[in-house]
């Protein structure tokens, strides 16, 4: 029996998750995938262990692209990378908010468009119930430090409510095609959990700001005809962004492990 052609995997963005996912990947962690390229916006020098490409370059070099580097990638690039016939794993599912985006990456080809959960669980079996039949209400409550969930359009007196907290601030509410824009690096769960739903405008969700909160926590529930659910998960912050989960970069190595072909994994 031959051996399988290794999936060549380019690598979008050399930040929090970025670092941890090329680490694992030039380690050979993830037998199946190689490492061949690093794209960001910004020299990284030797602290990559491979080169440094364009976007464009690394179309001609892999088969697979992995985006770990924001939601404004996916707008920009998704589609000349689906075009291209390369694959493309997407990190931040905010994008897919933005309904008419969505609709381009999922029909652009050759190449096939996928996406990880990163720091939320369950959605596995939300896809599983929707092929029941629609769920009536499914609610996601996401809390977070004040800080890593500033944004450039909040007002003064919100700005003071959170910083001043000592306690639980509600920031926002609204479905997850509303909050995601509002929040384009803190709420990439909203999305995630829409696309498991199929349905961004069933998806209510709460942000809340928490001085204690120690841990990121993502509560899911939902109920339909078939059955309730409720999922709840509590990450630490990763050290260098808070605004991302520690467990993101390996939710990412998980799907890259399933995308290579490792046998023996939960899909």
């Amino acid at each position: 029996m031959s051996t399988p052609t290794p999936r060549r995997v380019g690598l979008i963005g050399w930040g929090a998750i970025g670092r941890v996912v090329g680490g694992a990947l030039a380690a050979g962690d993830i037998p199946g995938a190689e490492l061949v390229c690093v794209v960001d916006n910004r020299p990284v020098g030797d602290a990559a262990p491979v080169p440094q490409y364009t976007v464009e370059q690394a179309l001609d070099h892999c088969d697979l692209i992995v985006e770990a580097a924001g939601q404004a990638v996916v707008r920009e690039w998704g589609e000349a990378i689906l075009a291209s016939g390369t694959d493309l794993l997407v990190a931040s599912t905010g994008a897919l908010t933005d309904e008419e985006l969505a609709k381009r990456l999922l029909h652009t080809g050759p190449g096939r468009v996928y996406f990880t959960g990163g720091a939320v669980g369950g959605l596995d079996l939300l896809q599983a119930v929707r092929a029941m039949g629609p769920l009536d209400e499914v609610r996601l409550t996401t809390t977070k430090l004040p800080s890593t969930l500033e944004q450039p359009w909040m007002d003064t007196e919100l700005l003071a409510r959170m910083r001043s907290a000592t306690g639980p601030v509600e920031v926002m509410t609204g479905t997850a095609r509303d909050v995601p824009v509002k929040f384009p690096k803190s709420t990439n769960v909203a999305a995630s959990v829409a696309l498991a739903v199929g349905d961004p405008e069933t998806v209510r969700v709460s942000v809340v700001a928490d001085p204690a909160a120690r841990h990121t926590s993502h509560v899911i529930e939902a109920s339909g005809a078939h059955g309730d659910y409720r999922f709840e998960v509590r990450h630490l912050p990763d050290a260098t962004n808070p605004a991302t989960s520690q467990v993101v970069p390996y939710a990412v190595l998980r799907s890259l492990a399933a995308l290579a072909g490792r046998t023996g994994q939960i899909l």
